[in-house]
């Protein structure tokens, strides 16, 4: 799992790479658009993500600016990842 979890966070940041690098340098008319609406919808998602993990993990763990940066950067696999933190802290307490 923690393999799937880290070639998610690097496609991940390619694909908000590849979305930020689109907004300074179109890549092409219908691609650009295409792009620039996957952003916006990238972008909104991982403002509810970061909403439910702070409605979620905020009680069960100490979280900082890097953790909710983490997860508006990475979306569900930030998600997985202090799922799993959490799960193992409920297992060896």
């Amino acid at each position: 799992m923690k393999i799937l979890i880290l070639v998610g966070k690097a496609i991940t940041l390619c694909a908000w790479l590849l979305m930020l690098y689109n907004l300074f340098i179109p890549i092409g008319d219908d691609i650009s658009q295409l792009l620039s609406l996957l952003l916006l919808l990238t972008v909104v998602m991982h403002c509810v993500q970061l909403l439910i993990f702070h409605r979620l993990f905020n009680p069960l763990l100490s979280l900082g600016k890097a953790d909710y940066g983490a997860v508006l950067l990475f979306g569900v696999f930030s998600l997985l990842d202090y799922r799993q933190r959490v799960l193992a802290n409920m297992v060896n307490p």
